[in-house]
């Protein structure tokens, strides 16, 4: 992925913390106790300042772009009352809902309901999701109006800021800013405004033709390794989330296949490998969400014409080949770049959580037979997905550090279950994390495993001895 480095982020000199980092860190710290009181989570060195360094010239404040990222500048004390949503853009102690799904043409923020964080919603609160149930708003953050403001304002510039606007967005976007901010963020549409539509126009008309040059002949003009590619695409995409209908459209199936096809032919190196095709989804839904309202149950893209569906089925091929641009060795031969996540991933937990990498090696479990679909997908097959498009708004926000990032979203993840894998034996194990338990999560749990890799990244990232130690 490319990514703009126009803007600063926040620095410290003399090799420490600078005080506003500091502060910065201890605010973090409080507001992560807080939110986990009474619950046991793996890496509790986490939830108190270690009077010990990490490692020689290693700060607290050794990943100043985190901070900058994740805390507005009106954070609260956690002694403070707050009744609406937690500004800090790192976690929440407030959620707010919207109530409407209308989000389409909407330009203000629209009325809430609260929902206190790890507590069941209330009745009344639970109409919050009636229009809109399988497209919940992105977390509290997303909806709050401070937030959407500095968004607005951002995306009202003559040239966006793109790494202002990547600070804003790590924490979750409003749905309705998400498709032309997942373009700016991308590089597909460009940051400045006045040359935005001339762009998009020119690529949409590119990917067409690439379509009829490598996707609309016959059989008899591709090779035998394309038509056993196009034929391998074709069996997997009935296969692309297959829990949700709205996948199973044959106006959908057929987009899928074009885009993939064409992506693969266009980057021989890789070619298509499957799990691609689930990387195509969450591009699809938020593309769709500009011209269709409601819940995705309720979608129907036979309603679209075909030149719409033809930009968003544009729009799904670059920004699928400008999020691949950055980790082209996760599905070259042998796929070495996901091997070398999985690698990290063992590292960190055995750093992070002893007795359970300790446990997964007794049992003979390798990282390797888990960990690789995590990689492979980028989660997307893990947790609900209407939860994925908020995932993946901190994925486009992390730019060209995402791989490095996701190993610490992939250990956040597996040590929600700490103390259940530990009871496990081989077997037990593997049944379970090839079918873990997240068909209920809510957007409390998903802000959890984030929390808990921003915090891990931010500790163990700056310094590498400390995970060899």
């Amino acid at each position: 992925m490319s990514k703009d480095t126009s803007g600063e982020r926040g620095t410290s000199s003399g090799g420490g913390a600078s005080p506003n980092l500091e502060w910065r860190f201890n605010q973090t710290l409080r507001n992560v106790q807080g939110l986990l009181k009474g619950r046991s989570i793996p890496g509790k060195v986490l939830l108190s300042r270690n009077s010990e360094p990490l490692s020689q010239g290693t700060s607290p404040g050794a990943s100043p772009q985190y901070f900058n990222r994740s805390f507005s500048e009106n954070d609260q004390d956690e002694d403070e009352p707050n009744d609406s949503s937690f500004e800090g853009e790192g976690w929440v102690l407030v959620q707010k809902q919207t109530r409407t799904g209308k989000l389409r043409n909407s330009k203000s923020t629209t009325s809430m309901g609260d929902a206190k964080v790890f507590n069941n919603t209330s009745p009344e609160n639970s109409t919050s999701f009636s229009i809109d149930a399988q497209r919940p708003v992105a977390g509290a953050r997303a909806t709050d109006s401070a937030r959407v403001t500095k968004i607005t304002q951002e995306l009202s510039r003559p040239s966006v800021i793109l790494e202002k606007l990547r600070e804003l967005s790590w924490s979750g976007i409003p749905p309705y800013m998400r498709p032309n901010i997942w373009r700016l963020l991308l590089g597909y549409a460009p940051p400045n405004s006045d040359r935005r539509e001339a762009v998009l126009s020119r690529k949409r008309l590119e990917y067409v033709e690439c379509v009829s040059q490598y996707y609309d002949i016959p059989d008899t003009e591709r090779t035998d390794e394309e038509i056993n590619m196009l034929r391998q695409i074709a069996v997997d995409c009935p296969r692309t989330v297959p829990d949700v209908a709205f996948f199973q459209h044959a106006l959908v199936q057929k987009s899928l296949e074009r885009i993939l096809y064409t992506w693969a032919i266009r980057h021989p190196a890789s070619g298509y490998v499957q799990g691609i095709n689930d990387l195509v989804t969450p591009f699809l839904i938020v593309f769709l969400s500009e011209h269709l309202e409601g819940g995705m149950e309720n979608w129907s893209v036979s309603d679209l014409s075909p030149q719409i569906l033809s930009n968003i089925e544009a729009d799904c091929y670059w920004c699928l080949s400008k999020f691949l641009d950055g980790m082209q060795d996760h599905y070259t031969f042998a796929q070495p770049g996901i091997q070398r996540l999985v690698f990290r991933l063992k590292e960190l937990v055995r750093r992070i959580d002893e007795p359970v990498s300790k446990h997964i090696e007794d049992q003979g479990l390798e990282f390797l037979q888990f960990a690789f679909r995590w990689f492979n997908c980028l989660m997307i097959r893990e947790i609900p997905f209407h939860l994925v498009t908020r995932l993946w708004d901190t994925y486009l926000a992390e730019g060209d550090s995402l791989p490095e990032f996701l190993v610490y979203i992939s250990a956040s993840f597996l040590l929600t279950w700490s103390d259940k894998l530990q009871k496990l034996d081989f077997q037990e194990m593997v049944m379970f994390l090839q079918h873990l338990p997240t068909k209920n999560w809510s957007h409390h749990e998903l802000e959890m495993v984030l929390s808990r890799a921003y915090m891990w990244h931010t500790m163990f990232n700056s310094s590498p001895s400390h995970l060899a130690g």
